[in-house]
């Protein structure tokens, strides 16, 4: 079992960078760890390079946020700014000068980085001298990676030796946030054996589900849950579900359909002028994980954050997971889960009305999955391990 962290005096300072290109799932998960950090006494300041997210619980870390920067598309070969033309020098400029300033007003005891050197390497022009900055402070602080289990294949063998050497040049750290029993790192990134003096696992960060569920009355109570996180490319997922309702056992049943902030303005008019009795389309919502405890389905695609928490919430779930332009990380993820508990799958290439009726009525069926034999306890393992980092090994208790 890993242990919880005792909170630390004097409060220790976290630099905490993230950027999400397309879904907020990097967002997302960063901000459950760095909750967890503040109970376990730090002081963490997030720097986001994504756009901003309304909604997200950040608790009472303090927030950056640099100009944004996002991915035009699934490909992720060209990054758009808020105004959605083409990331120029001069932003580039500016988010690197705002990075430099932060680590030297916030002097901080660690810098953790989201996903980099596993990912975001087009990011390295501002992220290596943030990370240089923070190495020439007196005293230096502990450098940390914060990585998801499941890595998307790189697409050039040469990139697996250089995050090697940035990690072995960099990093006093890897925190893979998973499961070996599940998914070991090296199943995604071969060389984890080079780096294994550095790696931790520390169980999936989830956020953890509502204390109690109020009565049938309550939010979600027996209601279809359709979301996608970030829904960036979500359409054919919610327009299959519109069609699929009325074919299903939970045809009498309210489906809700949860848009994320990155589906575009116009898919979500699209999916409103098919809404009929008995759906209701809305943004997301903050209170996701009532949602899925009071629900009596729930369809989503297969990003780490919702699989987690529809595994947490021990509800009936169909996913199905985005396989489009360089993704593999959704659908490893969905067949290995599939293996071990009741989740139904449709891959993407099989999505339509019919075999989304199909599925929702096999898990309809079903008995309820659940995260048992998971770890899921990493956002406490997480700050854990970080206290260790920074000394403060005697006040971690179990």
């Amino acid at each position: 079992m890993i242990s919880k962290a005792a909170p630390i005096s004097k409060k220790p300072k976290a630099l905490f960078y993230v950027q999400h290109l397309l879904g907020i799932g990097h967002l997302k998960r960063a901000a459950t760890l760095s909750r967890a950090m503040e109970a376990a006494g730090f002081d963490v300041t997030i720097v986001s390079g994504g756009k901003n997210v309304p909604g997200v619980n950040i608790g009472a870390a303090d927030f950056i946020q640099l100009p944004a920067m996002r991915s035009k598309d699934e490909h992720f070969s060209v990054m758009l700014d808020d105004n959605d033309q083409p990331v120029d020098d001069a932003l580039r400029s500016t988010r690197r000068d705002m990075l430099l300033k932060a680590v030297s007003t916030l002097k901080p005891s660690l810098v953790l980085t989201e996903l980099f050197p596993f990912g975001r390497r087009h990011l390295r022009g501002e992220i290596i001298p943030m990370i240089e900055a923070a190495r020439d402070l007196s005293p230096a602080p502990k450098i940390v990676c914060s990585v998801r289990d499941i890595l998307v294949e790189p697409n050039k063998k040469e990139r697996g030796p250089e995050m090697v050497a940035i990690v072995e040049r960099y990093y006093d750290h890897v925190l893979v946030h998973g499961d070996p029993n599940l998914v070991p790192f090296e199943k995604t990134f071969p060389l984890a054996d080079q780096i294994a003096d550095h790696l931790s696992y520390t169980g999936y960060i989830v956020d953890p589900p509502p204390s109690a569920v109020v009565g049938g009355d309550s939010a979600g109570a027996n209601e279809v849950i359709v979301s996608a996180g970030g829904g960036a490319l979500s359409e054919p997922l919610f327009s299959a579900a519109i069609d699929a309702r009325p074919k299903t056992v939970f045809a009498n049943n309210v489906w809700r359909l949860l848009a994320g902030p990155s589906l575009p303005p116009d898919a979500y008019d699209r999916l409103r002028s098919k809404i009929t009795d008995g759906i209701i389309l809305e943004r997301a919502r903050p209170d996701f994980t009532t949602l899925l405890a009071n629900c009596a389905l729930s369809v989503s695609q297969g990003g780490y954050n919702t699989v987690m928490d529809v595994l947490a919430a021990k509800v009936r779930a169909v996913i199905a997971p985005y396989a489009g332009g360089k993704e593999t990380e959704q659908t490893l993820r969905a067949r290995l889960l599939s293996e071990k508990s009741t989740l139904q799958v449709v891959w993407e290439e099989d999505l339509s009305t019919d075999s989304l009726t199909i599925a929702v009525n096999a898990a309809a069926a079903q008995s309820k999955p659940s995260s048992d034999g998971i770890a899921t306890n990493g956002a406490i393992g997480s700050a854990a391990i970080l206290a260790n980092i920074i000394g403060h090994e005697s006040r971690v208790t179990s």
